[in-house]
């Protein structure tokens, strides 16, 4: 609630604004629906948790911060949006689709030995590890 009535302060005026929420716990707390219904603008998109789209939009701001943030030096805040609009610019030109190249087959795979390993775990089952003892001689 914070980051969105900060969002609200920082940015007046007209909307709209997306926001692209996962769908974890956050947007599902009763103050958050209210929230939105009083500012309208912004409009929420609930993304599914651990979704390959939202993971190819983290992996384009990767790119983002490894080719020009972490490598530049930035005087000033307009620096750096100098360069961030460079960097959009070229990106826009020849731009570099992120493609999903799993198979269907390795991610059928991939659950197949989650699940091999999570069946046998029965609710309580696992304890802390403790170190082991020093024997003595």
């Amino acid at each position: 609630m914070r980051f969105r009535r900060r969002l609200d302060q920082e940015f007046p005026g007209e909307g709209p604004w997306h926001l692209g929420l996962d769908n974890y716990g956050t947007p599902k707390h009763p103050h958050v629906p209210a929230w939105h219904q009083r500012h309208p603008r912004f409009l929420p998109h609930l993304v599914p948790t651990r979704s390959r789209g939202l993971k190819l939009v983290e992996r384009w701001f990767a790119e983002l911060t490894t080719q020009r943030v972490r490598r530049g030096s930035f005087a000033s805040v307009e620096d750096l949006e100098n360069t961030l609009r460079e960097f959009l610019a070229a990106w826009h030109e020849i731009p570099h689709p992120f493609l999903w190249t799993a198979t269907v087959e390795s991610i059928q795979e991939k659950l197949s030995r989650g699940r091999q390993t999570l069946e046998p775990i029965q609710p309580g089952g696992t304890q802390p590890r403790s170190r082991k003892q020093k024997l003595s001689s």
